[in-house]
């Protein structure tokens, strides 16, 4: 028997100028302290930042292009067993790797202090779309982590 609860998922929200539940997810990461509307106008000038000086037709391409190269396809949990702690690496499931993803572009994003957030947002954006940058790093780091620890992919369950 599980110990833990059931997890129940939400509706799927959509932001209202792209209609985009990317977007929209990405617009509550960036939220603080409740305030939507600023996050909104923070997403929303990375978003036409990123994609100035590009011929794309659709907006939100390059910001598909970057979750999709940062996302993590494994990760190391941290097993107990038998009075010892194992590294075990999991493959991630999509919804996680989506997670992930928006969170280390948006931590990048907030470590650059002295830049304003959609500027940097934007950066980050660019950075991950083009498979390099902080968030790129981080990714491989966490891959890096999970082949170095693979002799103990039996402990997971």
């Amino acid at each position: 028997m599980s110990r833990r609860k059931r997890v129940y998922t939400k509706p799927e929200q959509r932001d209202a100028r792209y209609d985009s539940a990317l977007v929209a997810k990405l617009v509550s990461k960036v939220m603080m302290q409740g305030k939507r509307a600023l996050a909104e106008r923070i997403v929303y000038a990375a978003i036409d930042r990123a994609n100035e000086g590009g011929e794309s037709v659709d907006p939100t391409e390059v910001l598909n292009r970057a979750i999709e190269n940062a996302k993590p396809r494994v990760e190391v949990k941290s097993r107990r067993v038998g009075g010892a702690t194992y590294q075990v690496p999991l493959e991630v499931t999509q919804d996680r790797q989506e997670s992930l993803a928006m969170r280390w572009i948006v931590n990048a994003a907030r470590s650059k202090r002295g830049t304003p957030m959609h500027v940097a947002l934007a950066n980050e954006i660019k950075d991950a779309s083009t498979n390099q940058g902080q968030v790129i790093r981080k990714r491989d780091e966490t891959h890096k982590m999970a082949q170095a620890n693979r002799a103990f992919a039996h402990f997971r369950w």
